[in-house]
Parts: C-alpha cells; sequence; structure tokens
C-alpha cells in the first residue's frame, strides 16, 4: 500500500509531467545545434545505465532525470533538418502534441470496446486514405508498427486467397501438402519482403526473379505469364534510387489472370498524394494490397504503418481473430485487420497529421522534400559527385570517385556530426544514400549540408 500511495501522490501533484516538459521544451529549443550523431563522450556516458536491479522502488523524478541527463544526448537528431540516413521522417507538432495526450489516455487499440475513439478515429483514417491515395471503394486498412509488418499483413492475405483460389483453406489445412503459389519479384525487392516471405513460410529459393533495370524498376518485358496462383511483389520507391514500378503495365497483366498484386510503399507511395508527383503511382490503384508508413513520408510520431488492402475478407481471414473472451461489437474492431490482439493505438496520430495538414499540407511538405532533394543533386554535382539515379522523389544516391574515396567521404560527414548520410550499395559499388523526409528539412539545412560534403571532398583531395 505504501507504493501505491507514492504513486497516487506522483499522479495528483503532476511534478513528474511537468519536469518531462521542461526537458521536452529544452530538447526541442536546442535540436537545431545538436549533433545530428550523437559525440563519442554522449556513447560513453550511456554506461550510466549498467547498474543492477534496484531492490526498491525509487523516485520518479530521479528516473526521470538520468534518462535525460544520459539518455538525451544519445538520441539521434532525426528531428532536426540534417538527418539523411535512413528513411526516417520528422514529427509534426501537431501529432506529436496529440501523442502526448493518448499516451496519457494509454488506449488499447484491440477492440472497439476497449478504444471507442481508436476505432472511430482508425475508420475516419481509413476513409481519408483512401481518397487521398484514390484507391478502391472497398479497401480497408489495418494500422500496424511500420511498413514491414504491414508488408506481413498483405502477403498473408495474398496467401490466403491464391489458395482459395487453388480450392485450399489455409486456415483449416496449412501449409502441409497445400498447392504451390508462385512468388514474382524483381532483383531490387526490399530486404524487409525477402524476410516477410520467409516468416510465412515461401522460401527464398521459390522466388522467379525478374531482372531490374538500371535504376531498380521491373522489365516488365521479362515478366512469365501470370495466372491465378501468382503473387506479383511490386516497389513504390526503390530504397536506394526511389524508382517506381511500372504498376499500370503490371497491374494490367495482373488482372486479366487474376494474380494478386501487392506493393511495398513505404516511403514512395505518399508520391500519389502530390498532384506533381503522382504521375509516378500510375495505375498502382489496381493492386490488390499496398503497404505504406506514417512515421515516414507523413511525418507522424513512431511508430505507424499501414496496410491497404481492396479484398476485406482475404485480409481478415489471413490476420483471423477468435477467443472465448473477445467480445466484438457491431462498430469496428480493429483486431480483425492487424495480427496484434493488443495493440497501440496509432490511428490517434495519424489522424491528427491527416487532420492538420489536409490535402493542401500533404501536397506542399512532400514536394517539399523533393525539392529539397533536388537541390541536393545539383548541389553535389557542382562539387563533382556522381549522380547515380533519376531523382524523381527524395532520395539521392551519389559517389565520390571510387570506393575507397567514397567511404572517406561518408566518414567524414558522419564524423563531423553536422550531417548525418548513410553508405549503401549499388551496381557492386560503394555509395552513398541520401533520404530527404522531414518537414523540419529548409535551403539552409541543404546548404549547410553540401557546406560539410564541400569540407570532404576537400578533406579528400589532400590525402
Amino acid at each position: 500500500m505504501k507504493l501505491q500511495t507514492q504513486m497516487f501522490q506522483e499522479l495528483k501533484d503532476k511534478e513528474i509531467f511537468e519536469q518531462a516538459r521542461q526537458y521536452a521544451y529544452a530538447y526541442i529549443d536546442e535540436i537545431d545545434e545538436m549533433d545530428v550523431f550523437p559525440s563519442a563522450q554522449s556513447l560513453t556516458n550511456l554506461s550510466a545505465f549498467d547498474e543492477p536491479l534496484p531492490d526498491k522502488p525509487g523516485s520518479a523524478l530521479n528516473v526521470l532525470h538520468q534518462l535525460n541527463h544520459c539518455g538525451g544526448p544519445a538520441t539521434i537528431a532525426q528531428t532536426g533538418g540534417r538527418y539523411f540516413g535512413f528513411v526516417n521522417g520528422g514529427a509534426l507538432p501537431a501529432s506529436l502534441g496529440v501523442k502526448w495526450l493518448a499516451d496519457v489516455w494509454d488506449q488499447c487499440g484491440g477492440l472497439y470496446l476497449t478504444s471507442p475513439i481508436n476505432a472511430k478515429l482508425e475508420s475516419v483514417c481509413e476513409a481519408w486514405l483512401r481518397d487521398i491515395f484514390g484507391l478502391p471503394s472497398g479497401t480497408v486498412a489495418g494500422f500496424v508498427s511500420g511498413t514491414s509488418m504491414a508488408n506481413l499483413c498483405g502477403l498473408a492475405a495474398a496467401r490466403f486467397q491464391l489458395l482459395k483460389n487453388q480450392g485450399w483453406d489455409i486456415n483449416e489445412k496449412g501449409l502441409n501438402g497445400a498447392p504451390a503459389i508462385r512468388i514474382l519479384a524483381h532483383e531490387q525487392v526490399h530486404a524487409s519482403v525477402k524476410k516477410t516471405l520467409a516468416m510465412l513460410g515461401f522460401g527464398r529459393k521459390n522466388i522467379e526473379w525478374i531482372p531490374a533495370d538500371e535504376q531498380g524498376r521491373i522489365v516488365v518485358d521479362e515478366l512469365p505469364q501470370l495466372d491465378n496462383t501468382c503473387l506479383v511483389l511490386l516497389q513504390a520507391g526503390n530504397v536506394n534510387t526511389g524508382a517506381y514500378d511500372d504498376f499500370d503495365s503490371v497491374c494490367q497483366k495482373a488482372n486479366a489472370a487474376e494474380a494478386w498484386v501487392h506493393v511495398d510503399g513505404a516511403f514512395g507511395l505518399w508520391a500519389a498524394a502530390v498532384n506533381e508527383l503522382k504521375h509516378l503511382t500510375k495505375g498502382y490503384e489496381k493492386a490488390d494490397s499496398w503497404a505504406v508508413d506514417g512515421h515516414k513520408t507523413l511525418n507522424t510520431p513512431y511508430d505507424s504503418g499501414i496496410i491497404l488492402c481492396k479484398h476485406q475478407d482475404a485480409l481478415i481471414s489471413a490476420l483471423q481473430a477468435s477467443g472465448e473472451y473477445l467480445v466484438f461489437s457491431e462498430q469496428r474492431d480493429p483486431l480483425l485487420y492487424t495480427p496484434e490482439l493488443s495493440k497501440r493505438s496509432r490511428a490517434i496520430e495519424l489522424w491528427a497529421s491527416l487532420k492538420y495538414l489536409g490535402r493542401a499540407g500533404v501536397d506542399e511538405m512532400i514536394l517539399g522534400f523533393h525539392r529539397r532533394a533536388k537541390q541536393l543533386e545539383q548541389g553535389l554535382a557542382k562539387l563533382g559527385f556522381e549522380i547515380l539515379n533519376e531523382v524523381v522523389f527524395n532520395q539521392v544516391l551519389v559517389r565520390f570517385g571510387d570506393d575507397a574515396q567514397t567511404k572517406q567521404v561518408i566518414d567524414y560527414v558522419q564524423k563531423s556530426r553536422k550531417a548525418w548520410i548513410g553508405p549503401s550499395s549499388w551496381n557492386g559499388n560503394v555509395v552513398i544514400r541520401i533520404s530527404v523526409c522531414s518537414w523540419v528539412t529548409t535551403e539552409e539545412d541543404i546548404n549547410k549540408t553540401l557546406a560539410v560534403f564541400e569540407q570532404a571532398v576537400e578533406a579528400n583531395l589532400r590525402e
């Protein structure tokens, strides 16, 4: 009872929340001057967490202080304007503020009866996403942790339907003795899709590989004859080049054969919501399922992934939920559309982002990523970098000299801590992969980043 009394008092006096607010405000105020990647000393200071589990309850304020003092400096400044490593978006003020409130609500989003507000906002977001993406009217959405999980949901739905096409109920009979499913993917399919295929029991050796062109797009002419046992995997935004597959041509063939097309669109699917960029996704609405993130291009806080599927029955059947204790309602029960029973109420922040931005705001913010990427492309070309991709969206892929020189540039920029970029491999060469996906990034941020690249080139040439 003593501990319960202590916790009630901490909740009532709100000092812990006031202190958290002050720390958070200080972080926001300092983000522009922070090291984009932590210093060596900040990383060393993480050793403060290497301690035995305390024997007795402590002070909530002390816990918060330690986390802020030792943990804050060791964070990645991805909510700033010069983090270009992985495709990690920023966080919109509206969605971040809503997340603070929703965290206090602490809603379990599995059922309508565990969170009516989450269930309602999932329905609203589902309708808004259908509208902004231009998807068929029957398309349903599930709200998961990220595109990796969204891909799992989409491919599970495809597996259910493609086996059903052959008279096989996987929920009753399982995979033992099941008819074959043909899986067609091009050479640039994302690693998370390969992982998902393995998790679903398909095996990588069963993939029929289709060649990709120099930008990482599927070579449509190499696509074999399709039928209703085929699962075709396409991309909206290659992870290196940002390139888009020819959805219109592939989907036309797949639809005629009753094959299933799944689109992995983690960051790139949002181009469909931008007037100047939606040509990149022409015909993608003819697919059967789509995976996309909110926490990348839409800049919702982590975590926020979405599976969109035009076949409601296949998705619900693949992610079947049952249990004597589960109480379903006549309203939307979110767990029917995801693998999770207990789940975070992610739709609250997604709703806030879409409500705040509106159609025009989504268009303006995402087009801004493309324009900053083009600014980087032009600036790096002037500095002597080889531009390896057609910068159609937010990805810039470059190289400086040979592999050794490119590695030196990467090392210099990373150690500067004024910006952060990541290495990748393209056509067997070491390359620099730059992703622009934060609303915070300005023209001045790009100029500052280009200045670091220029210094890296000068240092490189001196050696």
